[in-house]
């Protein structure tokens, strides 16, 4: 009979793994004194909540929503925040990386970057006139 039941789960959800949570989690119900939505047939607590899940008479995103919900450790409760954005951007000058436009900064060309000021060595020079040891 279980067999049977999980290839009906199977097709209302795909994910095995998902089909053992939720029906475990109704079996727990179950045993807590949910109220059967199937006959129970001498069936054990998990074969009944395998067989709801196959038929569909319960509510899979419901059941979904309480398994989650009874896995989180800290439920966070969505309640309005103040927005304090303006008030962290004047506090500051450079926030989050970004620099103001009062504040000078340098940048360079491409072509800046391996240029050689006048009077000044190129490293191929420093090179070439450093000693070489030989062995």
């Amino acid at each position: 009979m279980a067999r049977v039941t999980v290839e009906d789960c199977v097709e209302r959800i795909p994910n095995r793994f998902d089909i053992v949570l939720l029906a475990a989690r109704r079996a727990r119900a179950i045993a807590a004194g949910s109220m059967l939505t199937v006959d129970r047939d001498n069936d054990k607590n998990p074969v009944v909540s395998l067989r709801e899940l196959g038929d569909g008479t319960i509510d899979i995103d419901e059941l979904r929503s309480n398994l989650v919900h009874s896995l989180q450790r800290r439920v966070e409760v969505d309640e309005p925040e103040e927005d304090n954005m303006a008030a962290l951007m004047s506090s500051s000058n450079e926030w989050a990386g970004v620099i103001q436009e009062n504040t000078a900064s340098e940048t360079f060309s491409a072509g800046e970057v391996g240029a050689v000021e006048e009077g000044e060595a190129s490293p191929a020079e420093v090179k070439a006139d450093e000693p070489t040891v030989e062995s």
